[in-house]
């Protein structure tokens, strides 16, 4: 039981630090166009949109995958040090 609480917490913690990790670098990659934000200015709607994409759906598979990895992992390196 001890165990699966270890992987546990590690996968939550992975995921979490994995998800800010990736906003961090998607918003310091991205480069605005003002020119072109300016000239639509107009045509923009007053309601707000959300809109799902498949490459969304894959990156938070793929850090949840990694961070399931590296959480099964963690427990055995804890118990290889004691």
């Amino acid at each position: 039981m001890k165990k699966y609480f270890i992987f546990a917490i590690s996968f939550i913690l992975l995921f979490l630090i994995f998800h800010v990790l990736s906003g961090i670098l998607l918003t310091f990659t991205f480069t605005p166009d003002m020119a072109e934000a300016w000239n639509l200015r107009g045509n923009l709607s007053q309601e707000t949109t959300i809109n799902s994409s498949l490459t969304s759906f894959l990156l938070t598979l793929l850090i949840a995958f990694l961070s399931a990895t590296i959480a099964y992992f963690i427990p055995t390196s804890i118990r290889e040090r004691n």
